[in-house]
């Protein structure tokens, strides 16, 4: 009930709108279920954050604004506190990291705040910033856990309430540290107690999904950056208190179903959302064709639109792949004189959208194939054709290496000794590769590189690198003191199969 009346109370119409809850005609129909949006995207700073921020920090006294606010934040919780700051006359400093794209700083000095670069991490930041608020008396703003910040983005869910009184089978809701949907949770149970309340993550962030299931908050070693807004190792304290008592589950989505998302908003509205803005549609969906809904009614909470553009480009490549519309096929046959004909015969009508081949040896060929198709049952279809033809077949539309990486790597093997593979995300800044190769080489040699910009938020490279056996756990322990986000690549089937012997 406390915060039921703390929602009901919260002052966040003097920066926020109430946003629009509008019907998803195109996927309602795709899906057989009612989907409507609740668009966040069009605040003022084309996300929800601002509503928590300004809640919290219009209930400071004049004292405590007349010493200024300081936050630590990469992208939209910074813009929220940089406006509610300058409505309310109020002197704010951002700690941001150094590799915080310059589009997203810019737009936080804008509104008037100043903008600190300090650190490579979010937690470095946010270091910096929790001290300079002891040294200087600035109220620490923090982006989720905290009663007031919960509130503030709780009004989603009384607008929601207010805008559909008909039945509703769930919101769905994108989850990072927790805030937005705990609001929307405590508000909802309340209310209308039947309505199903469903967080979404990224299957590489799911840090809120662990925390539930364990029953205790879990850390994550490594979290996903590609829906970098929802990038959260650690869920709050408080967010994970409410969410355990009212959230009925969580959806775990994949970079695929994401850039799916984005392109069905698209579709919809000719409007563009961040990865973690579309979270929500991409879980909807997904909890729709699993459990087999129709004729319900649904709600996706659309909740940022702070998209870099360069960033297009990975999304585009991604999004048909993420709506079961291009499959990536990997096709081993004999390495004979009209063989690439009796493929293409076989492949039939499918339309061929991307094909990579190098002559490897003079036995058997490797081709990498993307094919576009409308139905798994075209799919496969096509796979049972091809295998009926003596071909061999393996389905790696699922794997990221592949689409990432070795498919712009295709090219023949190699026979090299204590080769290990890694992914690695480098930070977009100047110095980066530097550090990298200071690190490892020439103690170790480099035998594959293959650099993959996300959008400026960190580039996805490739690392094939030569450890003696007796080296790996020292190669481990400098890749770790490194700092950069890593992933272990070597059993993937992918590369065995396409790039090694």
């Amino acid at each position: 009930m406390a915060y039921l009346t703390k929602i009901l109370t919260a002052n966040v119409y003097d920066v926020a709108i109430e946003s629009p809850l509008e019907p998803a005609v195109k996927l309602s129909e795709k899906l057989g279920v009612q989907v409507l949006l609740k668009r966040e995207d069009l605040q003022p700073v084309f996300s929800f954050k601002l509503r928590g921020a300004y809640n919290m920090m219009v209930q400071l006294t004049k004292e405590q604004r007349d010493q200024g606010v300081i936050c630590s934040s990469a992208g939209n919780h910074a813009q929220g506190v940089a406006l509610s700051a300058q409505r309310l006359g109020c002197d704010a400093v951002i700690a941001m990291p150094v590799t915080t794209p310059e589009i997203k700083w810019q737009s936080v000095k804008r509104l008037g705040a100043t903008v600190v670069l300090v650190g490579d991490s979010y937690d470095e930041a946010q270091a910096y910033a929790k001290q300079r608020s002891l040294e200087e008396g600035r109220i620490f703003i923090p982006p989720f856990d905290n009663p007031e910040i919960i509130a503030g983005q709780g009004t989603v869910g009384m607008e929601i309430v207010r805008q559909h009184q008909g039945p509703l089978h769930a919101v769905f809701v994108p989850v990072g540290g927790g805030g937005l949907i705990a609001g929307i949770a405590a508000y909802m149970k309340r209310i209308r107690p039947e309505v199903q309340i469903i967080g979404v993550e990224p299957t590489d962030a799911n840090a809120m999904a662990l925390s539930l299931h364990h029953g205790t908050r879990v850390q994550l070693d490594h979290c996903g950056i590609f829906a970098d807004g929802v990038a959260v190792k650690l869920v709050g304290e408080e967010t994970f208190r409410l969410c355990r008592e009212y959230v009925d589950g969580i959806v775990l989505v994949s970079r695929d179903a994401i850039c799916a998302a984005i392109k069905d908003m698209f579709e919809e509205k000719r409007s563009i959302l961040e990865p973690a803005g579309a979270l929500a549609i991409a879980g909807a969906k997904a909890y729709c064709n699993y459990y087999g809904l129709k004729k319900e009614a649904v709600v996706a909470v659309t909740s940022g639109a702070n998209m870099n553009f360069d960033r297009l480009r990975i999304v585009t490549e991604l999004a048909d792949v993420g709506a079961s519309k291009e499959a990536v096929l990997a096709i081993i046959m004999a390495e004979i004189p009209g063989s690439f004909k009796r493929l293409v015969e076989e492949v039939g009508p499918v339309n061929i959208t991307e094909f990579r081949y190098r002559y490897s040896d003079s036995r058997t060929a490797l081709v990498l194939c993307s094919v576009g198709v409308h139905k798994e049952q075209e799919l496969q279809a096509l796979k049972r054709r091809l295998k009926e033809a003596g071909l061999m077949v393996i389905d790696m539309t699922s794997n990221d290496l592949v689409k990432d990486h070795l498919r712009h790597l295709i090219g023949g093997r190699a026979i090299l000794k204590d080769e290990l593979l890694y992914r690695f995300i480098f930070p977009e800044r100047p110095g980066a590769l530097r550090k990298f190769l200071d690190t490892f080489t020439p103690r170790w040699n480099i035998s594959l590189f293959h650099y993959r910009a996300q959008g400026q938020v960190g580039a996805n490279v490739l690392i094939g690198i030569q450890v003696p056996p007796e080296d790996e756990q020292e190669f481990k322990r400098c890749a770790v003191e490194l700092g950069y986000e890593f992933q272990d690549e070597c059993k993937n089937e992918a590369f065995q199969l396409m790039m090694s012997t």
